[in-house]
């Protein structure tokens, strides 16, 4: 079974979630929480994402999207692998970063065990977006 976003129908609204590897609370410091807002707002301004809802967890992410430019799965793509590749830079050059070692060995541990990446990872890559067909799964 494909572990790729689907999103059968590009004009309806999505639930999709994703998270760290392992679960690493990675978002208990607000400096990489901006860096996903930041990279929310350029995929809004940039690539027409939709955002109706938001949630940042401590290791996971929340969003209602929907899409007015680019395909949805494409938008994600570019959203994790970017917020992926700035996140590791913050986290090794965070001054006060107690757990920077071992955020840093956990992300290349994953790396190495999943073909698709070379030396490291940050988001898991499977996703299974949820179209919001009706009012009651809006709710």
């Amino acid at each position: 079974m494909s572990r790729k976003y689907k999103f059968r129908d590009q004009e309806r609204l999505y639930f999709v979630s994703f998270a760290t590897v392992y679960w690493i609370d990675l978002f208990v410091r607000p400096e990489y929480n901006e860096v996903l807002l930041e990279s929310l707002r350029f995929c809004q301004t940039a690539k027409g994402l939709k955002i109706f809802a938001w949630c940042i967890m401590t290791s996971h992410v929340h969003l209602i999207i929907g899409t007015s430019d680019q395909p949805m799965e494409d938008i994600l793509r570019d959203f994790k692998s970017y917020t992926s590749r700035k996140l590791r830079s913050e986290i090794e050059k965070h001054p006060t970063e107690s757990r920077k070692e071992w955020i840093l060995w956990m992300m290349k541990r994953a790396g190495e065990k999943n073909g698709n990446n070379n030396l490291w990872q940050l988001w898991q890559q499977h996703n299974q977006p949820i179209e919001l067909s009706n009012n009651k799964m809006m709710d």
